[in-house]
């Protein structure tokens, strides 16, 4: 199953920085892991924003909701999630 989630990112800007950054790098740690294993298969900056669109490949909703919730950033993130479904004048079909 194929969902477009949109993630904005709202770090408490108290947040010591020590932390923070620990975070920020675990982070992107998974996130890699997560593209290296086909399930995050596509991730995109919103100009303008602390966001990203990402394409996430799951078997199932309970398999999104495991990935998502393993975010380390998890608590500081909130999302917008589109099931996905092929447009029948794709030319990738």
């Amino acid at each position: 199953m194929l969902f477009a989630v949109t993630m904005d990112v709202a770090i408490p800007h108290d947040l010591d920085p020590g932390v923070r950054a620990d975070l920020v790098a675990r982070e992107k740690e998974y996130c890699r892991e997560l593209q290296r294993a086909g399930v995050w298969v596509h991730i995109w900056r919103c100009a303008g924003q602390y966001a990203n669109l990402g394409v996430f490949e799951v078997s199932d909703n309970e398999h999104l909701h495991q990935v998502l919730w393993n975010l380390p950033l998890f608590p500081c993130l909130t999302f917008s999630i589109t099931p996905l479904a092929t447009h029948p004048s794709a030319l990738s079909g």
